[in-house]
């Protein structure tokens, strides 16, 4: 009866486990993940998203300068995200680090490192990313349907300061554009909206 009932439990496990990794078909990773990007960015971006196997490749060649990346299907949650090419060697490099086994916080020193060193480059100018996020039960990965999405906005400004762009490193108040890893290459302007009511 006990050995009945744990085996149970590890098949619902594992179904759960697989339902939370199911892929969806490349159309809705396409259609969800330029959700982040500007609405006159969309439809010429490029997507990168992930194929049947779950390996990340690109599911469409865009013409215009913005990467869209679609929901891992394999974390909790959905969250997808645009950024300018020009910071894409940035966050390839982070993402290859991190399939490789590296925590976050050794890919970032070892991005650091390259790009003192100049291997790695980062943008000149400043360089946008956006962050479109929902609760996992506001996303309909069959039909692609997100509702009470929520977007933020950074804007890379490698080795930028408080004192050389006049912003606060935290915010004051809601919405309120502060700088985030200050005199790194990873400073960015970071503009979270204020919540919604």
């Amino acid at each position: 009866m006990k050995t009945s009932f744990l085996t149970f439990c590890i098949l619902c496990a594992a179904l759960i486990t697989s339902a939370q990794s199911i892929i969806p078909p490349a159309a809705i990773q396409i259609q969800t993940a330029v959700l982040a990007a500007p609405a006159d960015k969309r439809e010429n971006s490029t997507v990168l998203g992930y194929n049947e196997k779950g390996e990340f490749i690109e599911l469409r060649k865009g013409s215009n300068e913005m990467i869209c990346l679609a929901d891992d299907p394999k974390l909790t949650g959905f969250s997808v995200a645009a950024y300018h090419q020009d910071l894409d060697p940035f966050m390839k490099r982070g993402r290859d680090l991190r399939l490789a086994g590296k925590s976050a916080k050794d890919a970032s020193d070892l991005r650091d490192e390259e790009v003192k060193s100049g291997r790695l480059l980062m943008p000149k100018q400043p360089t946008t990313l956006y962050v479109y996020t929902a609760k996992a039960e506001n996303y309909d990965a069959a039909t692609g349907n997100v509702k009470d999405g929520f977007l933020r906005y950074v804007i890379y400004v490698p080795y930028a300061t408080a004192a050389s762009t006049g912003l606060p490193t935290k915010p004051d108040v809601p919405g309120m554009p502060w700088l985030m890893d200050p005199g790194s290459h990873r400073a960015h302007i970071m503009i979270t909206p204020a919540p919604k009511n």
